[in-house]
């Protein structure tokens, strides 16, 4: 996982779950951190551009959840 800038998060999915474009990512607790942009990379190991609803502040190693 990186980040871009402030609001811009890019973060490795896990291939048989690949989420749907424009989902709502949470973290752990349920909180909203952001939305699917962009899905990229290779088939075996996508990777999404992520969007922050505010200033990203996940940490690294962070497992995020889609709903």
């Amino acid at each position: 996982m990186s980040t871009i800038g402030d609001r811009m998060l890019i973060i490795q999915c896990d291939a048989a779950q690949l989420p749907p474009l424009y989902s709502e990512i949470t973290d752990r607790k349920m909180q909203p951190v952001g939305k699917i942009l962009d899905l990229f990379g290779n088939v075996k190991a996508p990777y999404a551009a992520v969007l922050c609803r505010g200033k990203c502040t996940v940490q690294p190693n962070e497992k995020l959840f889609t709903k």
